[in-house]
């Protein structure tokens, strides 16, 4: 069974979907990995790596598609809309796909990629349970994100985050505050916390108020109460109106008190919700950061301007994208690792061994036989049920 890696071709896109270390690994479940020369330069690793563990650089990435069985990808068609259409004619019928694919995205992608005839397999899509944590790579990712975005911060804010004594006086906390406490809250919080800043957080969902405290955090506690915060997966989910706007008026005086304040709460398949408002932003005090993690997806901050840095009354906003992109050595060494505990579930002694009672296995598979399978995104875009294959 041979498993490809082409390079990635997403704009400033720096990780690679395989590192050196993992090459042994799956040849011991009978995966040969095939490279795109220069794949991991950009992460930090070079071919010379790859051959000393036993993988085979091939010159480009038609070969790498001609050579695979299974196509590993960060960036597939569908998360690439860039460049990934290019990668469509060398797709075939049967070929495994795998990596993020925004399957709640375009439909029409998902239906350009179902019908190359390839099953192509979302990252995205992994169940959140035990058994599949190794191989969430979203959380991965987040993780990632949500420590770049402090750092980032601190770049920008022309204050220290830890509280000095000093010979000149002493110089108080920066005040940090977080809102949406998923992985990338998360990891923000224990960041923050380490570099000296005093932390806060606030998300919609109660459950986390102890995960915040067991960080070093503060939980902020607003007088209203979301329906239905969270889903089956842990996600929060999208509230109304009424709902957001109670919730902003309440946030105002949280975020004017802050001198960093980074949004993470995004609610899967929707636009993120507006939660910093312009007056908000107004109410900070000039030299104030924002970063938004949810810019992708049009922001938590009314301001936000996609993949750019700005400036109101003082106030930076960070609207960045893809920030794993920018720490790629440790993104890409987590990547390789949830992809290769996924190919040692569905590779078994160097055959394919797609078990469809697997709940991991059936809930990550989106196309198949030329169709868009997967039940979760067929009922996100109200399509009716798959049609059966002879």
């Amino acid at each position: 069974m041979i498993v490809g890696v082409p390079k990635e071709s997403f704009p400033k896109e720096r990780r690679v979907a395989l590192v050196p270390l993992v090459v042994p690994i799956l040849a011991k479940s009978g995966i040969e990995v095939i490279l795109e020369q220069g794949a991991g330069i950009e992460a930090g690793y070079p071919d010379a790596a790859y051959t000393e563990k036993g993988a085979k650089i091939v010159p480009s990435r038609g070969a790498v598609f001609a050579q695979a069985d299974i196509v590993t990808q960060v960036l597939c068609y569908g998360a690439n809309d860039r460049t990934g259409k290019a990668d469509i004619p060398l797709l075939r019928p049967n070929q495994l796909l795998i990596g993020f694919l925004r399957p709640l995205g375009s439909k029409d992608i998902l239906q350009e990629i179902a019908g190359t005839g390839a099953s192509a397999f979302a990252v995205e899509l992994m169940p959140r349970t035990t058994r599949a944590q190794s191989m969430d790579a979203l959380s991965s990712m987040a993780t990632v994100s949500g420590y770049k975005a402090v750092i980032i911060a601190a770049d920008i804010l022309p204050r220290f985050y830890p509280m000095l004594t000093t010979a000149a006086g002493t110089i108080t906390p920066a005040r940090v505050l977080i809102i949406g406490v998923g992985v990338a809250g998360l990891q923000a919080i224990a960041t923050a916390k380490r570099l000296g800043a005093v932390v806060s957080a606030y998300d919609v969902r109660p459950a986390v108020k102890e995960q915040v405290q067991s960080l070093g955090g503060r939980f902020v506690e607003l007088p209203i109460e979301a329906k239905d915060a969270q889903d089956a997966r842990g996600y929060a989910t999208a509230q109304d109106e009424t709902f957001y706007a109670r919730q902003r008026e309440l946030l105002g005086r949280v975020v004017g008190e802050s001198d960093v304040v980074i949004t993470a709460a995004v609610v899967p398949g929707k636009k993120s919700p507006v939660l910093v408002t312009t007056p908000m932003v107004h109410g900070m005090q000039p030299g104030s950061v924002i970063v938004d993690l949810a810019a992708e997806r049009g922001g938590n901050c009314e301001l936000t301007r996609m993949d750019e840095v700005t400036s109101v009354n003082g106030v930076m906003l960070v609207g960045r994208i893809n920030l794993a992109s920018t720490v790629p050595y440790h993104a890409s060494q987590m990547y390789a690792r949830n992809l290769t505990a996924f190919l040692q579930l569905i590779v078994k002694k160097g055959q394919l061994d797609l078990n469809m009672q697997d709940d991991i296995i059936r809930e990550t598979l989106l196309t198949r036989d030329g169709q868009i399978v997967n039940l979760r995104v067929r009922e996100f875009f109200q399509m009716p049920a798959p049609v059966a294959q002879a």
